[in-house]
């Protein structure tokens, strides 16, 4: 069966359309952190800007965008990890972004991570006992 030339734009156009969004998303480092988590860059320590589920991180560098990245919110998963078998299967969460990796109170366990997850955040994806792992991440 031949496809004549709109038809194949036309499936071309709705093949980009079904995978757009999967496009979007970076990938990254991530590592974490440990209470003390206040004072942050972004609330001081005001304890109501986080998540009453603790699935919360502080921004890398990369994404810190001169304290823009205060308040946005992620999705995060882990796609692999020095440690094999180290990643929960399937598992996605949505973490706010409540402090800046370089200057938060606890320091994060590998430095220079594109996102510094709470002690929550990092063993809902995966086992706690890695130091980092690399992550899919989509702003939403």
């Amino acid at each position: 069966m031949s496809m004549s030339k709109p038809e194949l734009h036309l499936l071309t156009c709705l093949l980009l359309f079904l995978l757009g969004p999967f496009a979007r998303a970076d990938i990254g480092t991530a590592s974490r952190y440990s209470p003390p988590y206040t004072p942050t860059a972004c609330y001081g320590n005001d304890y109501t800007a986080f998540p009453t589920s603790n699935l919360f991180a502080a921004a890398g560098e990369g994404i810190w965008d001169n304290g823009a990245a205060c308040g946005r919110q992620y999705l995060v998963r882990c796609i692999s990890s020095p440690v094999p078998n180290s990643c929960v299967p399937g598992q996605t969460i949505q973490i706010k972004i409540v402090d800046r990796a370089q200057t938060s109170v606890s320091r994060p366990s590998r430095y220079g991570s594109s996102l510094v997850l709470s002690d929550t955040a990092f063993s809902a994806i995966a086992n706690p006992a890695v130091h980092y792992l690399n992550v899919e991440y989509q702003q939403l």
